[in-house]
This record gives structure tokens, C-alpha cells and sequence, in this order.
């Protein structure tokens, strides 16, 4: 594969689409971080943050961003990155292109890692509208690895069939990954009239009231399912948790 295409390894088709699984046996990657300390809490100022909203045809992914941006930096985390797929709606923001995330995930300092993605997205990943594709598991993968490495990390995958992210390579000891529904699942609440993704709005509503991420993966999980429930929509999109061994008790910055 050529360093181009490796850079992000995006499908280049057209983007469509509008209870935890089963834990898989530890990789190789997984055991070489076992021994390591129990990572519990990070100054702000020491983490990096990368948002990215996909696709530009609802607000609900710039606005998920946005809000989650000013979120982070009033617990002072310094060092954020967003990326957009609508500029004149974001025009401080990069452009969300294959090029800029690959950028944006794999280069950086910091002592902690997250990313941030919400977007439309189908079984083969999560739609990245600039690129004219999609973002796969192995690629988000291999980009968390080469940036931040054995670094406490937590990834948050905000799109209909995000569960496919959970795959064994991606569940490192190091890291926590939220997802917002199962793999053969959709998620709500990404169309035109939106301000946030049912989960982007749980999430940012349980944000303040949570001490690690795990309790906010818990409690934004708890809060979809109740809003799924009033508003009536079947099937539940059944939001997603895995937090590794390493990082049970890893607080939210400011914490």
C-alpha cells in the first residue's frame, strides 16, 4: 500500500446511511501493557484533543463538536483540534479531509489522548465527507496507535453501526472507547432540523456531572436509552462501552 493511501485508508465510495459485545482475547499490544500503572488522572493541560465532525448535512455534528470544545476548554484542556466537513458553518475549524485527520490523530504531544468523531455512518465505518469515503476501524486503530501509543486514551465513535469499532486490536488496556450504538445498530437524531445527536446530547448533558469516563460512559449510555424510550424509536441503538483494565478509573480533565 502506498504511504498516501496508508495515510488514511479511507474507502473512496460514496457516503450513504443516513450491550457491549463480547470481549475478544487480549493482542499482543494488550499484554505488553498489562503490567503497566493504573492511569487515574491527567492535568488538563496535558491532554490533546481531536474533534471531527464528518458529514456536513445536518448541524448536529459541527454543533456536537463545538459544544464538546467549549466543554473541554473550560476544564482547561489548551490543546484542541477541530475539524469540520462544513466550513462556512465552522470557519475557524480545519477541514475535516483525510490528509487533516490523519494529521490531527497521529502527530502531537501530550499525556493523554481523545478523539472525538460524530457523523452518519454504515458497517464498513464512519463517514468523513470531504474525503468521499469512510474512516474503518483498523485505520482509527492504527492512528491512536501511532498517535498516542501506550498514553491513557479515550475515543468516542458518535455514528449509526459505531459499534464496529470495538474490535479486539481496539481494545487496549489504555484505552476507553464509547461508541453510540451497536454495530448493527442505528443512532437518532442526525437529521436536518437537529441541534445534537440523541448521544451528543446525552453525553454533553452527563459531561459535567461526571468524575472518570467511565461513570460518563455509564450514565450517557443510561441517558439514550431513557430518551430512546420516550421518544418512541425502535430498535434501541444499544450505545456501547469498553474500558480497559488500565484506565477503569481515568477522570475527565478538571476532575
Amino acid at each position: 500500500m502506498s504511504l498516501r493511501l496508508a495515510v488514511l485508508s479511507l474507502l473512496l465510495v460514496a457516503a450513504c446511511t443516513p450491550d457491549a459485545a463480547q470481549t475478544a482475547p487480549p493482542s499482543a499490544r494488550n499484554t505488553s501493557l498489562a503490567a503497566g500503572p493504573i492511569m487515574g488522572t491527567v492535568p488538563a493541560g496535558q491532554w490533546r484533543a481531536v474533534l471531527i465532525a464528518g458529514d456536513n448535512n445536518s448541524p448536529a455534528f459541527d454543533n456536537g463538536v463545538l459544544a464538546l470544545r467549549d466543554r473541554l476548554a473550560a476544564k482547561g484542556v489548551r490543546d484542541i483540534r477541530v475539524l469540520t466537513s462544513d466550513p462556512p458553518r465552522n470557519p475557524s475549524a480545519e477541514l475535516a479531509s483525510a490528509a487533516n485527520v490523519s494529521s490531527a490523530l497521529r502527530n502531537g504531544g501530550g499525556e493523554a489522548c481523545l478523539a472525538f468523531i460524530t457523523s452518519h455512518g454504515e458497517q464498513r465505518g464512519v463517514v468523513l465527507r470531504p474525503a468521499r469515503g469512510f474512516i474503518n476501524p483498523a485505520t482509527l486503530d492504527n492512528a491512536l496507535d501511532a498517535g498516542c501509543g501506550g498514553r491513557p486514551t479515550v475515543l468516542i465513535v458518535s455514528a449509526c453501526h459505531s459499534g464496529i469499532f470495538l474490535t479486539p486490536a481496539m481494545r487496549q488496556v489504555n484505552r476507553v472507547v464509547l461508541t453510540a450504538s451497536a454495530a448493527d445498530r442505528v443512532s437518532f437524531g442526525c437529521g436536518a432540523g437537529d441541534r445534537f445527536t440523541y448521544y451528543d446530547q446525552c453525553l454533553l448533558q452527563q459531561f459535567d456531572g461526571a468524575s472518570t469516563w467511565n461513570e460518563l460512559a455509564q450514565a450517557t449510555r443510561s441517558c439514550v436509552q431513557a430518551l430512546e424510550e420516550r421518544m418512541g424509536v425502535r430498535p434501541p441503538s444499544r450505545p456501547q462501552v469498553f474500558v480497559g483494565a488500565a484506565v477503569s478509573d481515568l477522570r475527565i480533565p478538571g476532575r
